[in-house]
């Protein structure tokens, strides 16, 4: 960026660029909203940016840390003073950050940056109670590691849980399940999420769990929608998301693949999800396009912003553009439902 555009970065509804087709999306609210929580914490932020190199960004922040509460996790506090963890990532950060949590919990946690060094502390402490790993351990993977510790454990395989980015979780959803191991938790690590997982290894309920799953299970079965978002975390998001309902999610990835793929199979969508800033043609101009269209679908087919702009004059526009309703971002699993329900599931012939 140039020294202009940063000056400028941390004001309000400001960006580099300026038009809703832009490259890179956004509102222009990140970055104030970061400062202004940032300096509410005694902190400050600041960037360092070189045209054709690059920007970094960084804070500082006076915090303490917060005492999990107990009612969180499982029941099972008062027996976990006996339990030992071996965690094994190649970031000495999240070694030591899930360490402290650890402990924090009256577990006793040993930590490996390496596959050798893991297997080392096995051969040394023999079996630990659980085993916290990496997905991509330096020199080798999860996957590797962990069959590596069950031939030493065969009987050890509901311990093992690995940690792993969602967006990587992703991609590597099809290679897990393979493995038949199918305990992750998701970076970054919170106390919360590591008392529930702990929770689950140890034996406590998931009956919670099991019952939202039933209830989303399959319920969109046959339907599909076409999912108009250029930014790709996005896009994994919502097909992870609703994965459970079965419900086939085509994406486009800019607002002109989104109007090509829909006058190529109109009939195909039962409802578009339109996010409102994209490249090479905003959400805007690509309701405007198919509403214009004389082809089947064209003028009925729901169309639904996805945008981080709820003001009361941002959804006016969505509405004179055609669209049918919003969801604000980021999206809230419960409204995307609610909204796929209205329009897909149908009771004596009328909406859900």
């Amino acid at each position: 960026m140039s020294p202009d555009q940063q000056t400028q970065l941390f004001m309000p509804f400001t960006q580099a660029e300026t038009h809703t087709s832009r490259k890179y999306g956004g509102t222009g609210l990140g970055l104030s909203i970061s400062q202004s929580i940032i300096k509410m914490m005694d902190g400050d932020i600041e960037v360092k940016s070189e045209i054709g190199k690059g920007s970094t960004f960084s804070f500082t922040v006076n915090i303490k840390r917060k005492e999990l509460d107990k009612r969180k996790t499982g029941g099972m506090e008062q027996s976990w003073n006996n339990i030992r963890v071996l965690a094994a990532d190649g970031d000495s950060y999240i070694l030591n950050d899930l360490k402290g949590i650890l402990e924090g919990l009256g577990i006793s946690c040993d930590t490996a940056g390496s596959e050798e060094d893991a297997i080392a502390l096995v051969e040394q402490n023999g079996a630990y109670h659980l085993y916290f790993i990496d997905w991509k351990m330096p020199g080798s993977s999860g996957i590797e590691l962990s069959n590596k510790l069950l031939q030493k454990f065969p009987e050890h395989d509901s311990s093992l849980v690995f940690m792993i980015s969602f967006a990587e979780y992703i991609l590597v959803s099809e290679e897990a399940q393979k493995t038949d191991l199918h305990r992750f938790m998701q970076k970054p690590l919170f106390p919360t999420t590591i008392a529930e997982t702990i929770g689950k290894c140890l034996g406590a309920a998931e009956q919670d769990t099991a019952e939202t799953e039933a209830v989303i299970d399959g319920i969109f079965e046959g339907r599909r929608i076409l999912l108009a978002e250029d930014v790709e975390i996005n896009r994994e998001i919502v097909l992870a998301l609703f994965e459970p309902t079965m419900l086939a999610i085509d994406c486009a990835s800019n607002g002109v693949e989104a109007v090509r793929m829909f006058i190529e199979a109109p009939d195909k969508y039962e409802l578009i999800f339109m996010d409102l800033q994209m490249p090479e043609m905003d959400g805007y101009d690509a309701t405007r396009h198919i509403r214009a269209l004389g082809i089947s679908n064209a003028k009925t087919i729901p169309i639904i912003a996805m945008t981080a702009n709820v003001f009361k004059e941002d959804v006016n526009q969505c509405l004179e553009a055609g669209m049918d309703g919003h969801v604000g971002k980021p999206l809230d699993f419960d409204e995307v439902l609610g909204i796929l329900k209205q329009y897909l599931i149908k009771v004596n012939g009328k909406p859900f």
